[in-house]
């Protein structure tokens, strides 16, 4: 079997067998180093291209509530990310890729410990660590205007330690039941494991469920659905604050997607090929692109010709999400034209999910419950059927004639993998935080009282406004 040292050695040769392989192995070492630091750079780069997307979640958030509680849900957004670090240091990723392990959970690296190792280094920490705390944020929007400041810490520090962590273990550890990445050797599931590159159902998904259960126990917000309001709309403060954090998201979402991959430094052809990683990172980027935007303007257009009949900026922006969210989980797999429909339909699918949402009475100020939980859905069943051969082949490596997309010729198998995975992340999110948010209704810790959330929960619960023309009080003239 040649390796580098040998096939150089060869060429180095000359007169001095010993000095030539000597020069052989030093060269090859530096490449070696080399490759490290730029697939190095590139993850934390993205890493921190995933983190800006807090703030993305931030201003999206704070621009979707009423400006009373503007504060409080920025506030969250920090605590998601400050508490969700230390949990997942703690605990998170050693349940999530603590490898050797058993396939359900992980048992290693508890508080880092054994780190640096071959593969798991701090900038993969870092990664996953901006991965557990998107999908805190995602919560967060659901329950928004209502709830009480212990249930953020405590539904946070359930969700980043705990509840994500082990689903992230399933689908994306190599000793995970159904992971596409299994050790070589141990079977796949219906041999093709789950394809979720990014996450649809990873992080969007289990966000999603795990919102809808905080939502359904403490209920809408007053005035919602009260009688005689027929359904009235509490809409955002600062139309210009969702557009910012949409933007924010979408360029983070480049470093969710496409720096998934990890790496960036690897060839899929003979040397001087075009054929690389390099190369699948681009299309990564594109196919996100094309599913956001084509959601983008199908809700433009859908919701100013059949149901609004104008044109509608907060649909938009949350129509382009709802494409994000989608694509992600088949982002590295399927051609740009398949990333088309995905979008188009994508849209469909969070207009739907709103509809069911008024008419059961379900109150979501961030529609993330319908936009990262339904839109996650049909993203992971799109993949199933889009998956194209030789991309799969390629991004998941060692496992020739694995099934592919069932409109592409490939079978059912990876479809029926991926209903498996729809299945077990709203069973087990369910099980794991239904109960929590029960618990914390029932001990008076998930909704604040009526008055605070008359008046807002900046000024009752917060001390203060977010904007300086708020602070402002009448006061008595001075005596004369």
């Amino acid at each position: 079997m040649s390796t580098c040292s040998s096939d150089l050695g060869s060429l180095l040769g000359g007169g001095n067998v010993a000095n030539a392989s000597d020069t052989a192995e030093y060269i090859c070492a530096q490449f070696a180093d080399t490759t490290s630091a730029v697939d190095t750079t590139y993850l934390l780069f993205s890493a921190y291209l995933v983190f800006a997307m807090q703030l993305g979640f931030a201003m999206l958030c704070a621009g979707s509530v009423r400006k009373k509680n503007a504060m409080n849900i920025m506030l969250t957004n920090v605590l998601d990310a400050a508490a969700g670090a230390l949990f997942y240091y703690l605990f998170g990723f050693a349940f999530a890729f603590g490898s050797p392990s058993n396939p359900f959970i992980g048992k290693q690296f508890f508080g880092l410990k054994k780190l640096p190792e071959t593969g798991f280094d701090y900038p993969f920490f870092l990664y996953q660590w901006a991965f557990a705390i998107a999908t805190a944020g995602i919560t967060s929007g659901s329950i928004a205007e209502r709830t009480k400041f212990t249930a953020y810490l405590v539904y946070s520090a359930m969700l980043t330690g705990f509840v994500y962590p082990i689903v992230s273990h399933w689908f994306w550890s190599a000793d995970g039941w159904a992971s596409a990445s299994r050790n070589a050797g141990e079977a796949l599931l219906f041999k093709s494991g789950v394809i979720d590159f990014a996450g649809s159902g990873v992080v969007h998904l289990v966000g999603g469920v795990a919102g809808f259960w905080g939502a359904f126990i403490e209920g809408p917000r007053h005035g919602r659905f009260d009688p005689g309001f027929d359904g009235l709309i509490l809409r955002g403060h600062s139309a210009s604050l969702v557009v910012l954090g949409t933007f924010l998201l979408w360029f983070g979402w480049y470093g969710f997607n496409a720096g998934s991959f990890l790496t960036i430094l690897k060839s899929y052809g003979p040397p001087g090929s075009i054929h690389g990683q390099w190369s699948a990172v681009g299309r990564t980027a594109v196919t996100t692109t094309l599913s956001g935007s084509v959601a983008g303007l199908t809700t433009l257009f859908s919701k100013r010709i059949f149901i609004s009949h104008h044109w509608s900026l907060i649909d938009v922006c949350n129509g382009v999400l709802g494409g994000f969210v989608a694509v992600t989980s088949g982002c590295s797999v399927v051609d740009p034209w398949a990333a088309v429909i995905c979008g188009f339909i994508s849209a469909w699918v969070l207009i739907g999910m709103n509809r069911l949402a008024a008419r059961f009475k379900y109150d979501d100020p961030l529609e993330a419950f319908q936009l990262h939980a339904g839109c996650g859905t049909w993203g992971i069943i799109f993949t199933a059927l889009f998956a194209r051969e030789n991309y799969v082949n390629e991004v998941y490596q060692g496992r020739p004639g694995r099934p592919f997309g069932l409109f592409m010729g490939g079978g059912g198998r990876l479809l029926a993998a991926h209903v498996v995975q729809i299945l077990s992340i709203i069973g087990w999110v369910s099980f794991t935080m239904g109960p929590t948010f029960f618990i914390l209704h029932k001990l008076r810790l998930l909704r604040i009282c009526y008055d605070d959330e008359l008046q807002g929960m900046d000024p009752t619960r917060h001390g203060g406004h977010p904007y300086p023309e708020d602070c402002l009080r009448p006061h008595n003239p001075p005596a004369v």
